[in-house]
């Protein structure tokens, strides 16, 4: 029997368990998907002790998706970006990869979505960092908008062409954007958009990172502008798919795992990834 899984905290309620195991089900693999919760101060130990039990792959959630590029070799854009939440134990050095990166590109190109031209994106922590770089390796030109405006102009100085601004600007920046991204929390508790509705228009693809609820007010309002609108759960479905495919090096099964996620989803309120 395989074994993969998460190393995080808190991870009692996460999503990845049951969507990876409808994979193992739906494609008749022998393997198991496990969740970890190891002591912050013991993350070399954990990584240890799963090389040594012969574990394949891990995801890798908060608080350890920085921490953990001291113990594995980050690819290439897991390095740009800062953070790994993949480890696969397949080859002779343990790598680390970013596949929240590829959730992203992925979510949009599932909805039809051409990546080019003008991109926003709201926040500048980890999920906007993922976005910006996704984006902007897509070839669109990137802005990013947070609350603190220091803090975006600081990410966007690491990305070829993208601007930093603060959230006063975001009506002027999207009035001829393209993509708008909220990878922000904002909508998660109550119903608030980071976005005035006023700057939404039907030009606009709008990819929410917030998949509970999965219809946010940001998404409601870009609906009735005749926005695409995205929903947070595609882009965790494939990041995902993502780390299913490098550790098994089969084809995922996305409808079933999408299926299984949002029946979950529904049933719960959502988890942690």
């Amino acid at each position: 029997m395989q074994v993969f899984g998460l190393v995080g905290s808190p991870v009692e309620h996460s999503l990845s368990p049951p969507l990876h195991e409808a994979a193992y089900r739906e494609l008749g693999i022998d393997a198991r998907y496990v969740t970890f919760e190891p002591d912050p101060d013991d993350l070399a130990a954990a990584i240890d002790g799963a090389r040594a039990l012969g574990i394949q792959g891990l995801n890798v959630t908060i608080p350890f998706k920085r921490d953990v590029r001291d113990y594995c070799e980050p690819d290439t854009l897991a390095a740009r970006i800062g953070a790994v939440n993949t480890l696969d134990f397949g080859g002779e050095r343990l790598t680390g990869y970013n596949t929240d990166a590829i959730g992203v590109t992925r979510a949009f190109a599932h909805h039809d979505v051409s990546l080019s031209g003008r991109a926003v994106v709201v926040g500048a922590g980890g999920a906007g960092r993922a976005a910006a770089f996704a984006l902007a390796d897509e070839g669109m030109a990137v802005a990013i908008a947070n609350r603190t405006a220091e803090r975006a102009r600081e990410l966007a100085s690491e990305i070829d062409g993208a601007t930093g601004h603060g959230l006063d600007e975001l009506d002027e920046l999207l009035a001829d954007a393209d993509v708008l991204v909220n990878a922000t929390s904002v909508g998660m508790d109550g119903d608030v958009s980071p976005v005035d509705s006023e700057a939404l228009h039907g030009d606009l693809a709008v990819l929410d990172a917030v998949y509970s609820p999965i219809e946010t007010r940001l998404l409601r309002e870009a609906a009735a502008t005749g926005a695409t609108t995205i929903d947070g759960a595609w882009m965790l479905l494939y990041q995902g798919v993502a780390a299913f495919e490098r550790w098994t090096e089969r084809t995922a099964p996305v409808e079933t795992m999408n299926e299984v996620l949002r029946e979950r989803l529904a049933s719960d309120d959502g988890g942690s990834d």
